[in-house]
């Protein structure tokens, strides 16, 4: 029976399971979605739940802890400057773990997480794609339309 008995090893040694919530947690402030398996999703919630508190808090004492869990300079001032601010007037639930199903190669279940209003910058920038895509296409349409009119032929 495993009554009361807190967190999940992940098949790795207590080093190795650090270095990889670590990584996991970088990884999520740096572009504020993940895509991993549910355990570890589960897992590294709390940590960056934590991280995003003490963000938060703001003071210097705060940014050095942060910054002794996260691997980063450049995500811990994105942490403090942008993350923290965008979450001021909440209270935790920071992040969302949406599943995606299984993956193909070992049937593992798969899951994202994310912080939360980070789908609105990323449709942002999916949308910004989209429209340089369409310009630069449009650009090359009107340069084969002058390359044609221009060739003698």
């Amino acid at each position: 029976m495993r009554h009361r008995v807190h967190g999940r090893k992940l098949g790795r040694s207590t080093p190795h399971r650090r270095a990889l919530l670590r990584n996991l947690c970088t990884s999520l402030f740096e572009h504020e979605r993940l895509t991993t398996t549910v355990e570890k999703a589960k897992e590294v919630r709390p940590v960056a739940e934590k991280l995003i508190t003490l963000g938060k808090a703001g003071s210097l004492h705060a940014r050095r802890r942060a910054a002794a869990v996260l691997l980063k300079a450049a995500v811990v001032k994105k942490l403090f400057d942008t993350i923290a601010v965008r979450f001021a007037d909440r209270n935790g639930g920071y992040t969302r773990i949406v599943k995606l199903g299984h993956r193909q190669g070992d049937g593992a279940d798969l899951a994202i997480i994310e912080l939360l209003g980070s789908e609105l910058s990323i449709k942002k920038a999916e949308k910004a794609a989209a429209k340089a895509e369409a310009e630069k296409s449009k650009a090359g349409k009107t340069k084969d339309k002058k390359s044609k009119s221009e060739s003698p032929e």
